[in-house]
Order: C-alpha cells, then sequence, then structure tokens
C-alpha cells in the first residue's frame, strides 16, 4: 500500500439539491437556467471528457506532460505522465479505462490502469505494473483523500469524487476577476518535457461563471465545503476552493482549451491546459502542464489497448 500510495460573495443562494442521477457519455445540455445539480453533474462530464470516445494526453518525442511538486522549502520534484482515457464501452459492464504511464524519476516505466464500472456500487480496480518485478498487482480503490502523484491534487479531485458525494447550493452568476495561478518561480521558464512552462492564463477574465458550493457527505472530512466558478456556457470549472471551519485551505485552477474541429459541436468538449494547486495550510504547490501538441482524442485505438498487455509491454 506504500508503494500504492506513492504512485499515486458569489451572490444569493438559489437552490439546493441532492444530486443523484448517473452521468454518462449521453447527458444532455440543460435547457434554460440549470439547477446546482445539474451543474455538478455538467462539472464531471467535462472533467472525464464524456465528449470524446478517447481521449490522450500522449508523448510525443521529447516532449510529454509533466507534474511539478514544489514544498514549501522551494524544493521541487517533477514527473513526466501520460494517460490515456476511454470511454468508447457500449455494454452494462464498463463506464470507462483510464491509462496512466509514468515517464520519469523512481516511478519511470511504472502504469496504471483504473477500470470505472457502469453500476455506480461497484469500486474501480487497480492495476499497477512493476517493472522492477516485472509483475502487475491489483490493488483495491484508492481513498478519496489520498495524494496523487504526491502531489497537492487527492484522487477525489482528479477522478473519484462524483457528484452525488455533495450536496449542491447555487449562489448565482459573477464574473470571473483573477487570472489562474502557476508556481511563481517557474513561470514562462524553460524546463524539461515541455520545453517552456506557460505564462498564467488571463483567459478567462470577465466570463461569467456560476459559483457552486459544494458540502462533503463524509464525516469529519479534510474539507466542509469547496466552491467552483464554472463556465456558464461549456462548464469549465476554472478555479475551485477548499474551505475547512470557515477557513480557506485549497485552491485548484484549472486552465481549459476548446476544441475547435467543426465536426465536434458539444461546448463541453474540453482539454485540460494546466493544473495548478497550493494547500494554503503547508505552502506546498503542484502545478500539472500538457503541452497542447500531446493533445489527441477520437482516435482510432482499440479497447485492447486499454488491458494488461499494453500494461506489460511498457518500456522502461
Amino acid at each position: 500500500m506504500k508503494l500504492f500510495t506513492t504512485l499515486l460573495s458569489a451572490g444569493l443562494l438559489v437552490g439546493a439539491a441532492q444530486v443523484s442521477a448517473t452521468v454518462s457519455r449521453d447527458l444532455p445540455l440543460p435547457q434554460g437556467t440549470p439547477s446546482a445539480d445539474e451543474i455538478a453533474r455538467q462539472v464531471y462530464f467535462a472533467n472525464h471528457f464524456y465528449a470524446f470516445k478517447n481521449f490522450s494526453i500522449r508523448q510525443r518525442g521529447r516532449t510529454v506532460a509533466v507534474l511539478i511538486n514544489r514544498d514549501s522549502d522551494g524544493s521541487a520534484s517533477r514527473t513526466a505522465v501520460e494517460r490515456h482515457l476511454n470511454n468508447n464501452y457500449e455494454n452494462d459492464v464498463i463506464k470507462s479505462r483510464d491509462l496512466a504511464v509514468f515517464r520519469s524519476g523512481k516511478l519511470r516505466g511504472t502504469g496504471m490502469l483504473v477500470t470505472d464500472y457502469m453500476d455506480d456500487a461497484q469500486s474501480q480496480s487497480y492495476m499497477i505494473w512493476l517493472p522492477a518485478l516485472r509483475k502487475i498487482r491489483r490493488f483495491a480503490q484508492p481513498e478519496h483523500d489520498e495524494a496523487w502523484g504526491g502531489s497537492v491534487f487527492t484522487f477525489g479531485d482528479v477522478t473519484l469524487r462524483e457528484p452525488e458525494h455533495e450536496t449542491h447550493e447555487l449562489l448565482g452568476i459573477k464574473k470571473m476577476r483573477t487570472c489562474l495561478g502557476v508556481i511563481e518561480s517557474l513561470e514562462d521558464q524553460p524546463y524539461r518535457y515541455v520545453d517552456r512552462l506557460p505564462k498564467r492564463s488571463c483567459r478567462h477574465l470577465n466570463k461569467d461563471v456560476y459559483g457552486l458550493k459544494s458540502t462533503t457527505k463524509f464525516e469529519d472530512w479534510w474539507y466542509d465545503y469547496r466552491i467552483s466558478y464554472v463556465d456558464t456556457d461549456n462548464f469549465a470549472d476554472y478555479r475551485t476552493v477548499y474551505f475547512k471551519d470557515g477557513e480557506m485551505i485549497k485552491i485548484i485552477d484549472r486552465d481549459w482549451g476548446l476544441v475547435s474541429e467543426s465536426n465536434i459541436a458539444d461546448p463541453r468538449a474540453l482539454f485540460w491546459k494546466s493544473w495548478y494547486g497550493i494547500d494554503l495550510t503547508t505552502g506546498r504547490e503542484s502545478w500539472a502542464v500538457i503541452p497542447q501538441t500531446v493533445v489527441a482524442y477520437n482516435t482510432d485505438k482499440r479497447n485492447g489497448f486499454w488491458s494488461e498487455r499494453t500494461l506489460r509491454r511498457i518500456k522502461r
């Protein structure tokens, strides 16, 4: 398990609701002004790339996505990572499969295949390829609050948290007034794997966003509630602020890109350009940067790519 963990004022209250419906690839866009539970489902839809049959953050030559973790003393580590997500299952068993491959550091050559099932009562399954042992190990679904890749992002933040794990309140509509966060000392600097790290994104300034307050149902949890600022047109969640005992404890910012192909009409056909997170209690920061050149979607990869066989063929 130790190895696995290592891998691993907006306006007036409009309404409150508990989400119970399952989110799937055929979730329609809402008609008119959506309710809080509809917004939560739409945000989940966008973050799980359900507008695509498959979505990849791949390696192209020396360019690949990188996850940077910076401690409060200024020391930093970096991990290059690929991720391939497949939603193209038309059966009553599998909802999606997610393949992550670590391309640098101590985890180089390690692969993780996650299967999510249509039955919401069934936990996700995890298979991890350990290159040093040349064996696959199977693990139970991690806890929501476990760190993903040693970052300030949790497994709940990245994939596990579903709309029904929280109750949701719509706090009206406001304008985005701030740029998105970055690790300031690294902003716009040359960097391995991505050539150059980006400048902070201010493209979303003055866009209309919903304020969505989501209160956890878990008892004695690490946060009480979080407030997300969600684009009113495409449901991109630009910023999420976490609160505990009335104090801000963590911020996650996501810079989103919009697919421009004319054959994809869904405004939720979005891709991540970066994630930035800061733990306000410790000062630790994480920054995942995804160059647009490594993004691919709706490719002709067969479903067999997401399998044990692919894990075993990962080169170290």
